[in-house]
């Protein structure tokens, strides 16, 4: 399974050979030709690979000529990087004064030998690939469109039926009686309607609508049940309702406007229940197809969907889905006990058994088929020792088998779009029960070049959400959090986990021993480590190093001279690295040679005190983190350089005396959590119209110092605040510098769409400025004081203020006894 991300590999490095800038690169330095044929060697390769998938399944000979294939396309991808970066460079460097480093770049003697040198590269590259490609004529390929990408699926899920076996329906009375609800008391304004069941594979979907289809016999005069299952084809379904209600298969020489005649005289003016089981298909327009057929049933009629996709429920139907969750401890004991305990002698389990059931039952999470699976293996086992042995031996690879479990959820991850599954089989990476952060993970599959910009009006992570969202209609993701605007954390349920782990393969590790360690390939391209075990890393082709120290490691954290060592020599294809909380006092001049690297975290390290210039020669660093260094002093100088840049993090950053200059120039900043005015001028640091041209921020601004700030009226308004119009949140602090009048808030009017505002220690005048009526969309305000507010009455013309906290007014003369729309205004003091 993990051959399915060579597709994504390579259609997206056969995009980056067809851009008019390497076009450009290959003039310069003479090898327009071979990026052409290299182009044209890769294009052919990718045709035939989703039938190379197909045939993975079932012949090794197939499944190592793509991962020999997909090394290559690495390594191709990186031989591309290189030289953009050095393109990159080389256009950086013709704006600046000849210095004498642009002298040597740009002289004759160093084109010339880097244009030979990166000619060769490609030229065995090239040979590399069209070897590889020559492999696969003795596999007779056939080339497929992605549009049939998901439509080969030699896995076959077995087929449902209405019968419902007593063990798949213990407990879900809630679920049950909700169901029952829907389908026999619900008023709906249509004769029909549909009720979709949501989730992932084996929560026993598909349990529950057997339950309700036989429960409810008496109150329809037609039931149906009909398997829909990996392929939406309208004729097929029309043929199977028909075979269900006449208990006969339709002619088969019957076009399809007989058969839609047929199935509507069967069902006009019938109250039916009618299931369709399994359904993945989301095209919006094959649905309503079908759906036209089946809207001439009596009132009361019901359609029960049940799918793992709640994309596919929002495209069925209008009403609410119900979303399955595990069984409940109780539930979920009562069926393992049922099951695992059958075969045991006693009338009664005893305590001894009891207890290892229960530890091993906490490993199923509530999922009734692992529970089923899990429980009948340990029904042929009868003694304590066998128990014993599962539990400590088996269970960890039990889902990993090709038994019922992992197969049933590898449905989902066939039916997803390639570079869907790049994204989730990248997720392998995090601990298991890890909560993710959200934002990080999207900023990490855009480091590695998974999210594609097809739409130049949507950013990356805007993109990269999008993504997220539709692997979370698909079950992938549970206990997801929001906060209104974006998704925050998220986890992945245990076999979600463990399929993540199979189909990423050898190419993504989490190492976590000496043992594990030792068996990370070299050709290994992600890896998720305990500090500690950096040095036994022999793979020198790594994009991403994640490190996740232990708490118990804190205070054994390998020196960090030798860490960036062992880093900085091994890993020089790095596009992602994550250093943070590991106790970091300095980051070495080196690091620069890193060239490919695109996400740099070295938040939690309150020791680090500045950061190397060199990191501003990182062009490609898209994200750089640094929150909670609480010693860091300043940014790099000459920040501009870094013209990719999306993300500076720092958060809680409290030690940062000023801004660089030039950060202004950064138009693709997205996100810039804090800027610092310089108080007394004396770091030479950037003034607030810097902010003027950074439009696309977005999320939480922290503008801190404006107390010290000069000329402040014509500085306040240069900032351009009211422009930002995707900023979520601004926090305005003063500082102890000078607050008077000149100084007024009413030059800072943010844009309208920002939802929470703080302001902390003004202490000017007492007005509070006349922008606030127009922040419409405000749910959050906070006044940090002491301040000198009296006038607060605006504040209850806002129709969206949830929350209103006022600290340490000196003199409130005139607020709202309520807050907008007449509710209770929830002000707190604090003193």
């Amino acid at each position: 399974m993990a051959e399915a991300i060579a597709f994504d590999i390579a259609g997206g490095l056969a995009s980056k050979l067809s851009s008019l800038a390497l076009s450009q690169i290959g003039l310069w330095w003479n090898f327009k030709d071979d990026i052409e044929d290299l182009k044209n060697t890769i294009s052919t390769i990718k045709a035939v690979l989703l039938d190379a998938e197909e045939q993975s399944m079932t012949s090794n000979l197939v499944k190592n000529w793509i991962e020999k294939l997909k090394d290559a396309l690495y390594d191709a991808d990186d031989l591309h990087d290189d030289f953009s970066t050095e393109a990159l460079r080389k256009d950086l460097l013709s704006g600046n004064k000849l210095t004498e480093e642009v002298r040597l770049f740009f002289s004759s003697s160093n084109q010339f030998v880097y244009g030979l040198k990166m000619g060769s590269q490609i030229k065995a590259i090239k040979a590399r690939l069209t070897s590889i490609g020559s492999e696969a004529k003795m596999f007779n390929l056939v080339e497929r469109d992605r549009l049939v990408e998901t439509s080969f699926m030699s896995k076959k899920r077995q087929r449902t039926h209405s019968f419902a076996h007593k063990d798949e329906i213990i407990g879900r009375e809630d679920d049950k009686a909700a169901l029952l609800k829907l389908i026999l008391e619900f008023q709906s304004e249509e004769n029909v309607c549909i009720i979709p069941i949501v989730g992932f594979g084996g929560l026993g979907k598909t349990a529950l609508a057997q339950f309700v289809y036989e429960t409810v016999k008496d109150h329809f005069e037609l039931r149906i049940w009909v398997c829909v299952s990996n392929i939406f084809d309208l004729k097929t379904i029309v043929e199977n309702i028909i075979k269900s209600v006449a208990n006969h298969a339709p002619d088969q020489n019957l076009e399809m406007d007989q058969l839609q005649k047929q199935l509507r005289d069967e069902i006009r003016g019938k109250k039916y229940l009618l299931v369709l089981d399994d359904i993945w298909n989301e095209e919006w327009e094959q649905w309503v197809s079908l759906k036209k057929l089946l809207m001439g049933g009596a009132k009361g009629s019901r359609i029960i969907v049940t799918t793992r996709s709640l994309k596919v429920a929002k495209i069925t139907s209008k009403c609410q889905p119900h979303v399955l969750k595990g069984l409940s401890d109780d539930d979920a004991w009562s069926l393992f006990k049922e099951i695992a305990f059958e075969q045991i002698s006693t009338d009664s389990p005893s305590s001894e058994f009891v207890e290892i059931g229960k530890q091993i039952l906490e490993r199923c999470g509530g999922v009734p088929l692992v529970i089923r699976t899990i429980a009948g293996t340990l029904s042929f086992k009868n003694s304590k020792n066998d128990w014993l042995s599962f539990k400590d031996n088996e269970l960890a690879r039990i889902s990993q088998n090709e038994g019922e479990i992992l197969p049933t959820l590898n449905l989902s991850y066939d039916h997803l779009p390639s570079h869907l599954k790049h994204c989730f089989a990248y997720c392998r990476l995090y601990p298991k029960d890890h909560k993710i952060d959200v934002r990080t993970l999207v900023q990490f599959w855009i480091a590695q070049g998974f999210v594609k910009q097809s739409n130049p009006s949507q950013s990356l992570e805007e993109i990269g959400l999008g993504y997220f969202k539709d692997l979370v209609e698909r079950s992938f993701f549970q206990e997801v959090e929001d906060d209104e605007t974006w998704f925050t954390t998220c986890k992945m349920h245990d076999l979600m986990h463990d399929l993540a782990e199979v189909v990423a393969g050898t190419e993504s590790s989490l190492v976590d021993s000496n043992s594990s360690a030792s068996e990370v390939s070299e050709k290994c391209r992600h890896v998720s480590i305990s500090p500690l075990l950096i040095p036994l890393l022999k793979g020198k082709k790594l994009r991403t190093l994640l490190c996740f120290p232990k708490e118990s490691e804190q205070s054994q954290i390998m020196s960090e001279d030798e860490t960036w060592d062992l880093i900085i020599s091994r890993c020089r294809c790095l596009r992602v690295l994550k250093l943070n909380n590991l106790n970091l006092n300095t980051i070495p001049r080196s690091i620069h040679k890193l060239n490919h690297l695109r996400y740099l975290d070295l938040s939690d390290n309150p020791n680090l005190k500045i950061l190397p210039k060199c990191i501003c020669n990182m062009q490609n660093l898209h994200a750089l983190k640094l929150d909670w260094c609480v010693g860091l002093e300043e940014l790099p100088k000459k920040i501009e350089k870094l013209v990719n840049i999306s993300h500076i993090g720092c958060v809680h950053c409290y030690g940062l005396t000023h801004m660089p200059r030039g950060i202004g120039k950064l138009t693709s900043l997205e996100m810039l959590s804090r800027f610092v005015v310089d108080k007394d001028g004396s770091h030479g640091g950037a003034d607030l119209s810097e902010l003027s041209g950074l439009i696309n921020l977005k999320g939480e601004l922290t503008i801190s110092n404006l107390g010290f700030v000069k000329n402040a009226k014509k500085m306040f308004r240069a900032a351009n605040l009211k422009e930002k119009q995707h900023l979520g949140a601004l926090v305005l602090e003063w500082g102890d510098g000078n607050n008077d009048d000149e100084k007024s808030l009413e030059d800072l009017q943010p844009h309208p769409n920002l939802k929470m505002l703080k302001v902390d220690g003004w202490r000017g005048d007492a007005k509070f400025p006349s922008w606030l009526s127009l922040l419409k969309k405000l749910v959050d305000i906070t006044i940090w004081g002491p301040s000198n507010f009296k006038h607060l009455s605006s504040i209850a013309q806002l129709p969206c203020l949830q929350q209103l906290k006022i600290s340490n007014l000196t003199e409130l003369e005139c607020m709202e006894d309520h807050g907008p729309n007449g509710r209770q205004g929830d002000t707190e003091s604090f003193f």
